[in-house]
């Protein structure tokens, strides 16, 4: 009985979305080969601590835990989502307490298991859209009740503020259109969402001008010094202040010259590539060290994509990438109740937000964030994130007639 049952849910499987997810997981796997391997001290180290052999790795655990959400009836899921929900918010708080949370490149987002570093943030998202979902399901006629809206806001600004502390302003911004996508979806008046939006917009404005109109001394939003620098990279502002000496101006360049080096290279290798690329492996910005070694396989490998298969090669990327979106809509609108749609729902919009952040910093369309590309770049935390949001979508797909 139990194998009849499995194979029936196998036979409902979102075939389209699950080859477009082999596709990508196998140029995630071809690529930070080509972005690691070009180091000699990489290629000399053994294989099974390699880059693109760990990536594998995540692959096949990611896989597994996919599978695990398939077989679990997303109701079921949804019954204790809120205990997901704040068993995510205690890791967010326990990695800000020094000791507990290990401190890289300035941030505290991580714990150092040995084995591995674990990124409580990449599964927050999750449980905040199973939560949300969940919250959400109700009848239309409660949703619209004001005390309603404002809950299902404070479910988003709990983890947003958490995970902004680290500092992680990219993962903490998905959030934003994650939770307002739900909230319009799930019927929420849009009197409510336009205000929302309208504050986030003012709030958005003066944190521009703030950071690019204030004189030094001013009082300033509180931002990471990394965060400012990254937004007067990306306007082309003047790092020194207006009344800076020659000397003064001539350090601000240089940091400026820093700061926006890994955007130019990115920039290169984005237009280098030409229709069909220079070839696999073949890519001189990071052969060469140009994109940098640390960020060439986890933010920037769209980068390298795009240099060494060109356009047709970026494109076959975003195509792979529109399949998995499009089925996800598909499924959220083949679901059999408002919890499934949500749920589907919050999964894609997610999913979006870091494919268009990503890709949108590859190109200068956005500030850089440091935001990883969804099966293609290397991590395991997003990894397993991103296929555990697959599995909840085929989860959705399998249960959609079921009564």
């Amino acid at each position: 009985m139990f194998d009849a049952t499995l194979n029936e849910h196998h036979s409902r499987l979102d075939r389209l979305q699950l080859a477009a997810l082999c596709g990508l997981m196998l140029v995630g796997a071809a690529f930070v080969y080509s972005a690691t391997m070009a180091s000699e001290a990489a290629a000399a180290a053994p294989w099974y601590i390699q880059g693109w052999f760990k990536q594998m790795v995540w692959y096949g655990l990611g896989l597994g835990c996919a599978t695990g959400a398939c077989l679990i009836d997303y109701r079921i899921l949804a019954r204790w989502s809120f205990v997901l929900y704040w068993a995510t918010i205690v890791l967010l708080i326990l990695v800000l307490i020094p000791g507990i949370g290990s401190m890289r490149f300035n941030a505290r987002r991580w714990f150092d298991l040995h084995v591995f570093q674990l990124q409580p943030s990449e599964f927050a998202k999750l449980a905040f859209i199973l939560a949300q979902a969940s919250f959400l399901s109700r009848p239309v006629e409660e949703v619209r009740v004001p005390v309603i809206f404002w809950k299902a806001l404070g479910l988003i600004l709990l983890p947003f503020v958490l995970i902004f502390k680290e500092p992680d302003l990219g993962s903490a911004l998905v959030l934003l259109p994650t939770g307002l996508v739900m909230l319009y979806v799930a019927g929420t008046p849009w009197l409510y969402l336009r205000r929302l939006i309208t504050a986030v917009g003012i709030v958005a404005a003066l944190l521009l001008v703030n950071v690019l109109f204030s004189p030094p001394g001013w009082w300033q939003i509180k931002l990471e010094n990394y965060q400012r620098q990254r937004l007067l990279v990306y306007f082309g502002a003047d790092f020194a202040a207006p009344n800076a000496s020659v000397d003064e101006r001539a350090r601000a360049r240089k940091i400026q010259a820093e700061k926006s080096y890994q955007v130019r290279q990115a920039l290169i290798s984005v237009g280098s590539g030409g229709l069909t690329g220079k070839g696999w492996r073949k890519g001189n910005q990071t052969a060469l060290g140009f994109l940098p070694p640390g960020a060439a396989h986890n933010d920037f490998i769209f980068s390298v994509i795009a240099e060494e298969k060109g356009f047709v090669g970026s494109l076959t990327v975003l195509t792979l990438y529109g399949v998995v979106l499009f089925t996800g809509l598909r499924i959220a609108g083949q679901a059999r109740d408002r919890l499934g749609k949500l749920a589907a729902v919050g999964v894609v919009t997610l999913l979006f937000s870091h494919i268009f952040i990503n890709i949108g910093m590859n190109i200068r369309i956005v500030p850089v964030t440091g935001i990883p590309l969804p099966l293609l770049s290397y991590g395991g935390s997003s990894v397993l994130g991103s296929l555990i949001a697959i599995g909840i979508l085929q989860n959705v797909h399998i249960h959609r007639r079921t009564y």
